[in-house]
């Protein structure tokens, strides 16, 4: 009973905290907060919680806020996620639907997450290295010259043009396109470049191929190789980090530097946890000690065979119910959209 009403009183002076960035003392608590017990009853919580790390005081003369470890026993309690309203599902839809293509997937997703949770947004690319071949179309432009249209499980779309020294009828155009998409379709990146090497270069004794599949294939390896895309970051709402207040440089400056070096950002979002599951890291629980007083909120996106991760960074007095919510939410979105694509 005890401890379920320090909860109580924990989870109070961190909603009040985050609300109005001023130490909580217990005569707010009484006054805003239905806790049914005495302010003395209070105080003697607030003192015990103090005690044992989930509370600080500032000065003495004031009341207390949240610490890390405070922080995180309140994270740690929410029973669930607090679920969007239908009026915020319907704008994060009306908002990625759209989107037009994969970069415009990326860009939207970072300026809505940082709409919605008022704090620095990012989103890593889906990976090209762990995603499948959906399909690859083959279209003649001409008789001499071919359209390749590698489309991949992540959502992401490769064109390559391709020359040819000879025209090709529709019958071998038809016969090209069935051998391709026979080896690669279905397979992650590496083993679909090396199904279709082997339709360039055969085992010996085999028939040599054409001077096309050769071209062809050729060209889809090297859309398939261009890994760049697993190291791209996309940062948005840097804005919001006027909301810091005075430290700047304890709290914004390293925040900004971390943000111009992709293999920081790529750090701080971990690794991309399936299933709707959102990780939230809390000061010093942070890879860099010079972000300690900042916490990261991210979940994976995309199919399970091209996961990739998006969430918030932001200071550690963040709205992390709203903020959890919001980083699902996006990130189910564009899931969709990405599957749907």
């Amino acid at each position: 009973m005890q401890e379920e009403r320090r909860l109580a009183v924990l989870r109070a002076i961190v909603e009040d905290y985050v609300a109005t960035e001023d130490p909580v003392g217990s005569k707010a608590l009484v006054e805003r907060h239905q806790l049914n017990v005495s302010p003395a009853t209070i105080r003697n919580d607030m003192a015990a919680l103090e005690e044992e790390g989930y509370l600080a005081q500032p000065h003495t003369s004031a009341g207390r806020v949240p610490t890390d470890k405070g922080y995180r026993l309140f994270v740690d309690r929410l029973s669930t996620v607090k679920p969007t309203t239908a009026a915020e599902r319907r704008a994060i839809a009306n908002f990625l639907d759209g989107a037009v293509d994969l970069d415009d997937v990326v860009r939207r997703s970072v300026r809505l997450l940082a709409q919605l949770t008022r704090q620095v947004a990012v989103v890593q690319y889906p990976s090209l290295s762990r995603s499948t071949v959906r399909h690859v179309e083959i279209v003649a432009l001409t008789s001499r010259r071919l359209l390749l249209v590698l489309i991949l499980s992540s959502g992401r779309v490769e064109q390559r043009l391709v020359e040819l020294d000879a025209e090709l009828s529709e019958d071998d155009l038809t016969t090209l396109r069935s051998r391709v998409n026979r080896a690669a379709t279905g397979e992650v990146i590496a083993e679909a470049a090396k199904a279709l090497g082997a339709l360039a270069h055969p085992e010996e004794g085999m028939p040599a191929p054409s001077a096309v599949m050769v071209d062809v294939v050729e060209a889809l390896v090297e859309a398939m190789s261009d890994h760049r895309s697993d190291e791209r970051v996309v940062v948005g709402g840097t804005a919001n980090l006027a909301r810091f207040g005075d430290d700047f440089d304890t709290s914004v400056r390293p925040l900004l530097e971390a943000l111009e070096e992709q293999v920081v950002l790529l750090k701080l979002l971990g690794e991309a946890t399936a299933g709707g599951a959102v990780t939230v890291r809390i000061g010093a629980e942070g890879p860099y000690q010079e972000l300690a007083s900042t916490s990261v909120v991210t979940t994976g996106y995309g199919p399970d065979d091209a996961l990739s991760a998006l969430g918030i960074v932001g200071p550690t007095r963040m709205d992390y119910p709203g903020t959890m919510a919001a980083v699902r939410a996006v990130a189910r979105y564009v899931s969709r959209i990405l599957d749907e694509s």
